[in-house]
């Protein structure tokens, strides 16, 4: 009994996130065909992308610009719309683009005893705005979770990792489960 149930667990960790993917991916299609309602299946996802390859390269012209730059100001100023709009632009940019943020990995010593550590994303490298020259400010993304801290740290403690950025997210992401 004991072997059975080792092979069941042995086969749900290998199905269930293979289960999950392919589940999101299709509700995804799916969503995206009764959006557009073409009356084809799967011919949605590729007018997404056609769309969204045309948009990137109109906002990349310079005769489109101003008019992005209008259009960003107008959402900025909103009372609540502007809260919405900065927060996901700027979680996007901090991912995705030009513009990462975090893309400098690091380790801070928490405490001395027992010594720990924790992993995350420097997000400013100096706080001299603020009176701080040996701080430091930190981004510790959650296991498991889309939300995170923002802590400032001594300097003295933080450990600059050399490694990818996308190797350490993952990392933390998983609970420390993936490999570095």
């Amino acid at each position: 009994m004991k072997r059975f149930f080792r092979y069941f667990l042995n086969g749900f960790l290998v199905m269930a996130p293979i289960s999950i993917t392919v589940y999101i991916i299709l509700a995804i299609i799916r969503w995206l065909d009764e959006f557009f309602d073409l009356g084809i299946q799967g011919l949605g996802i590729l007018v997404m992308m056609v769309l969204l390859t045309l948009v990137g390269f109109i906002s990349s012209s310079f005769l489109v610009r101003p008019f992005l730059i209008i259009t960003e100001r107008i959402l900025n100023r909103v009372p609540i719309v502007s809260i919405i709009y900065s927060s996901i632009k700027d979680l996007f940019n901090a991912f995705v683009g030009d513009n990462q943020k975090f893309n400098k990995p690091v380790m801070v010593k928490m405490n001395d005893l027992p010594e720990t550590f924790r992993m995350g994303f420097i997000t400013h490298d100096s706080l001299t705005a603020i009176n701080h020259e040996d701080k430091m400010a930190v981004y510790f993304p959650d296991s498991y979770n889309f939300s995170g801290e923002l802590w400032i740290v001594n300097r003295a403690n933080v450990v600059h990792l050399n490694l990818p950025s996308s190797e350490v997210m993952k990392f933390i992401v998983s609970g420390g489960v993936a490999k570095l």
